[in-house]
């Protein structure tokens, strides 16, 4: 199995300016590749301390010259913020080309209604950016060249320099956290990335809907999907589950206020309907049951019960890659390098071990 460290950058720290959490995230994401990791993921975010990773290529460039053979990847560029498609095949190729051809691109279209409007961008518009500028920048990736004449991006055929080492198959990535983006980054060619938020049952559709549309447009099996969840490692079961139930929980209500899930403006927004039911879950529970439910998701515990976790989920998905969130909702450096450490000697060997060959998810139950 192929695996991640993931960077969020959230400062829920009480004790820390954004510029010390920056310098120690960074620190962390460093150790990535001393204890094991496959590969560095660092997602895209503004203006609020739930994640402050505003320039994911910047960030990874900087650990690309901190590393020597660990991947490096985004989780994701979110296209519809990048108003010009051309300056991301740039960065894309400049990054491909000082690592070595290690950078794997993730794209994302975007969810939080405070990232839009201060980005000035229409939310019903997200899906038809999205769609236009990721069939430019993977075409551009292939060709060396970029052009085109979408309603969105007017762009004359121009050569990109650096020229890009490598194109983007076998090495794309997309968030699909609903059906509609499932099918979409099925016929993009790309593997699906989903931060697990519920029990893999209810998740299993979208795996479905992606393999689907995936086999129909390439001909062939759909490569297995990235898993990304918040992950906490330690031998004493009462500590881990103490910190845990602390940190996560601080972790899932600054998710809540960031996306408004708990709110029903999605159901209202052109490619956000499928939103409108996940806030109708969540109120039915009400707070404080989403959050010891989303708590109950994710991979923590002692070595051994993470990998019973993540063991059991491939029973209903099938295989998949696993990324995982080490830092996150305040919790103390010293304890996120300790969990960290933990995973790469226990964890992180064993699942290195597991192969490709497991038996077929079972069906999505039918409504």
């Amino acid at each position: 199995m192929k695996t991640g460290y993931m960077i969020m950058m959230a400062n829920l720290h009480d004790n820390l300016t954004d510029a010390e959490m920056i310098r120690e995230e960074m620190r962390m994401a460093e150790l990535a590749e001393e204890v094991g990791y496959d590969a560095i993921w660092c997602a895209e975010h503004h203006f609020e301390s739930y994640s402050m990773a505003v320039d994911n290529i910047q960030v990874l460039t900087w650990l690309a010259a901190r590393t020597k053979k660990i991947q490096l990847g985004s989780a994701a560029l979110i296209l519809p913020w990048w108003t010009q498609p051309i300056r991301l095949v740039e960065k894309i190729s400049m990054l491909d080309a000082m690592s070595n051809g290690r950078y794997l691109v993730g794209f994302g279209r975007g969810l939080s209604r405070n990232e839009f409007e201060s980005f000035g961008i229409a939310m019903d518009e997200t899906r038809s950016r999205f769609d236009e500028s990721a069939k430019m920048i993977i075409a551009a990736m292939k060709t060396g060249f970029i052009e085109g004449n979408g309603p969105h991006f007017k762009q004359k055929r121009t050569e990109i320099k650096p020229a890009p080492l490598q194109s983007l198959d076998d090495r794309l990535y997309a968030v699909a956290m609903s059906p509609d983006s499932a099918t979409i980054v099925g016929d993009l060619g790309a593997r699906m990335m989903c931060f697990v938020q519920f029990s893999m049952d209810k998740h299993l559709p979208n795996f479905e809907l992606y393999r689907a549309a995936y086999g129909k447009t390439h001909s062939r099996a759909a490569p297995p999907p990235l898993l990304l969840d918040f992950c906490y490692c330690d031998k004493d079961v009462a500590r881990a589950e103490s910190l845990v139930r602390k940190h996560l929980a601080a972790n899932y209500l600054s998710i809540l206020k960031h996306y408004e899930f708990m709110a029903d403006y999605h159901k209202e927004i052109k490619g956000y309907e499928a939103y409108g039911d996940a806030a109708m879950f969540l109120n039915s529970l009400g707070l404080d049951a989403a959050v010891d439910d989303y708590i109950t998701h994710q991979a923590w515990g002692t070595p051994q019960q993470i990998l019973d976790k993540l063991h059991e989920r491939r029973a209903v998905i099938g295989h998949y890659e696993w990324s995982s969130i080490v830092s996150y909702g305040g919790l103390p450096f010293d304890r996120v390098e300790k969990s960290m450490r933990l995973i790469g000697k226990e964890v992180l060997p064993e699942l290195k071990q597991w192969r490709d060959e497991v038996p077929a998810p079972r069906a999505a139950a039918v409504a």
